[in-house]
């Protein structure tokens, strides 16, 4: 049976929030190189947009932590491109606090973003995917948080364990038309984040990992774009790890030689 190239988008419709930047950006253009038309938002316009394929992504000003901003960024790509085919809900992140100490509105705002963004978005979404013949995608990009909390991280790994819980629940509620899923991302080494790794580089965190190195931002592009296409037409409800195997555990750390790991980041 010839099923053709199932990684190519060619007349599709995708939408990348917080897709200017980081991984969002590295998505979009790997979308863009599979052949969809691309829209991406964030709440200002930057200097660059992801492009790829001597095509470019098409901005929308947006902060999906508010209903009617979602829903007006949804309505947008339908009005630019008559419809839409995968939404993919990058936007999220926060930075450490102590949970003991942090302001109530720290809590709303990073829930805001990581949980109630997303769900505003993919409703919006789902209103236009059910009523096309084809349907239409939902992936959330989910955190190693929402499994396993580190200090700092309270109100971050709540809300996106409640990401997680909201994707198996969209699934059940949505298919068959709309098929939603969640990619579980590891540690990933971005521009942004780099700061937090330490003056080695890295190479500690990378330790840790099975894989002996950090996620780079396509690996999480490339997971994005099976579950986008027709390869996972009977993937719904799942929980994609990109994490490299997680962390190797603490008992394995400590029974090592001066408590390191054999081999190093490559």
């Amino acid at each position: 049976m010839d099923i053709g190239n199932p990684l190519d988008l060619t007349g599709r419709v995708a939408l990348v929030t917080g897709g200017t930047k980081g991984i969002g950006a590295c998505i979009a253009e790997t979308f863009l190189a599979a052949g969809a038309e691309l829209v991406v938002c964030g709440r200002s316009e930057p200097a660059r947009l992801p492009s790829a394929g001597g095509r470019e992504a098409v901005f929308h000003a947006c902060d999906v932590r508010e209903a009617s901003q979602a829903a007006a960024l949804v309505d947008f790509a339908v009005r630019r491109f008559g419809r839409l085919d995968v939404l993919v809900n990058n936007a999220g992140g926060s930075p450490d606090a102590d949970s003991a100490s942090v302001s109530p509105r720290f809590v709303e705002k990073v829930v805001a973003l990581n949980l109630l963004g997303p769900f505003h978005v993919s409703q919006a979404a789902n209103r236009v995917m059910r009523e096309q013949d084809s349907g239409g995608t939902v992936i959330n990009i989910g955190s190693v948080a929402a499994h396993d909390p580190q200090p700092g991280t309270a109100a971050y790994s709540a809300a996106k364990a409640g990401l997680l819980a909201l994707t198996r629940a969209l699934a059940l509620e949505w298919a068959p038309r709309v098929r939603v899923n969640h990619i579980t991302a590891g540690l990933i080494r971005t521009d942004s984040a780099a700061e937090v790794y330490g003056p080695d580089g890295g190479a500690a965190v990378a330790a840790v990992v099975p894989m002996q190195r950090m996620a780079v931002p396509e690996d999480v592009a490339r997971a994005c774009l099976f579950l986008a296409g027709d390869l996972s037409g009977y993937v719904n409800g799942a929980d994609l790890a990109v994490h490299g195997g997680g962390e190797l555990p603490a008992r394995f750390l400590a029974s090592r030689p001066g408590g390191a790991v054999r081999g190093g980041a490559r």
